[in-house]
């Protein structure tokens, strides 16, 4: 990572900057509902690239029609209607930070999805850090973007891909009782950068093929387009009772379409061909499990939200007891040695990863890798419930200095 950025800010931590950093944060995005960690993550310019680049690869195989047709056997008989998209517009990589036999710091992948991530809290969490930083850490142009974007060209970016063409009053964020969410710092972001509001999918009306909402001041209005923030399992579960169905000829859009859920995720991952992609296989295929299954494998159900289900030490009982009509919904997944890749003020390690999130707005051809958010951990999992009570842990963001780059975490 960054030795010199990381010495210069551990020396200089102190709670009360970190309480006036969560202060700053939450006064644009509301309450955050998971654990904000106490420092961002420093990336040396070779590091960040190394990411960036191996993130590219990935999301351009995915991409190709083969893969594609594949992939599509993963989306349930009742989401696989088409579109019109070629590609989803929101996707994001998510890598552990592992070291390589020789030392150094390497991407691994930990998954990935045709969904959406934190694009819009993480413009405030850079902002937040960048006032703190600016008296431990004076004089650098700290950026979190990629492909040559800054602060304003990734707004537009952003705001072009959730938005589109139509009037923010049009757009609806939807996902079950939002203000509910963890996530809803997000969605308090989205409605402060671009004026699109939160609505939970069982509140739209249908007339024709055209839905309808309420919006914040109870009037009734036009929906023309999705920001979907509906995890497909939630989706699956609250189908019946939506006033339309996906297969349904709506006048409204999805950014993106329920399907490229299912369609990019980890049942994605035993068709790639990748360096940074550890072994992945699905349960289905299997005949005979690996000798050393428990130490070198991880078990994960395909489609979960925040670690749910995943067995990090799996055993052939484990596997045996998941039944064999549902072991295509399964995989096993090399383990990733993670390294300790930053270093807390005390000199314990913490664990990183990165993930890597990109946007293509609609009419264009290819995905932008644009931003990133970063997961800190001390124990086996990286997700917030599995990192509760401990310091040093929790929702980060990557930065590294846009006019001087070189360095680690």
């Amino acid at each position: 990572m960054q030795p010199e950025y990381r010495r210069a800010f551990n020396a200089a931590f102190t709670d009360a900057r970190y309480d006036a950093y969560v202060r700053r944060l939450q006064s644009n995005s509301g309450v955050v509902g998971f654990r904000l960690a106490e420092t961002p993550v420093f990336f040396a310019e070779s590091l960040v690239r190394r990411c960036e680049n191996a993130a590219r690869e990935i999301v351009a195989q995915l991409g190709e029609a083969e893969r594609l047709r594949r992939m599509r056997a993963a989306v349930p008989e009742r989401f696989a209607c088409e579109d019109g998209s070629p590609l989803p517009q929101f996707a994001v990589v998510d890598f552990a930070i592992a070291s390589a036999p020789d030392g150094t710091l390497v991407p691994r992948v930990v998954e990935l999805q045709g969904f959406p991530s934190l694009y819009a809290f993480e413009v405030f969490q850079r902002d937040a850090w960048a006032v703190e930083l600016e008296e431990a850490l004076p004089g650098y142009a700290w950026s979190s973007w990629f492909s040559g974007l800054e602060r304003a060209s990734y707004l537009d970016l952003l705001r072009r891909t959730i938005v589109g063409a139509c009037d923010p009053h049009a757009v609806v964020l939807l996902d079950i009782e939002p203000e509910l969410q963890k996530t809803a710092c997000d969605f308090v972001a989205t409605h402060a950068l671009f004026g699109v509001e939160a609505a939970d999918p069982r509140g739209l009306v249908r007339r024709g093929t055209k839905l309808y909402r309420r919006d914040a001041a109870h009037r009734e209005v036009r929906v023309e387009r999705i920001y979907n923030r509906l995890v497909g399992d939630d989706l699956a579960r609250i189908a019946p009772l939506l006033p339309f169905d996906l297969r349904d000829e709506i006048a409204c859009t999805w950014a993106p379409h329920p399907r490229w859920f299912w369609q990019w995720s980890k049942a994605s991952l035993p068709f790639l061909d990748h360096p940074a992609v550890p072994q992945t296989r699905l349960l289905s295929e299997i005949d005979r499990l690996p000798a050393d299954l428990s130490e070198s494998y991880v078990l994960k159900p395909l489609f979960s939200f925040a670690g749910g289900g995943v067995d990090i030490h799996p055993t052939p009982a484990a596997c045996a007891a998941i039944p064999v009509a549902q072991r295509d919904g399964w995989c096993l997944q090399e383990k990733i040695a993670y390294a300790g890749a930053l270093v807390t003020p005390d000199a314990s390690p913490v664990k990183v990863e990165l993930r890597i999130m990109f946007l293509r707005p609609d009419g264009e051809n290819e995905l932008v890798a644009a931003t990133n958010l970063a997961r800190l951990s001390r124990g086996d999992m990286h997700g917030v419930d599995h990192n509760k009570d401990l310091t040093w842990v929790g929702s980060s963001i990557g930065l590294w200095d846009a006019g001087n780059s070189g360095g680690g975490a």
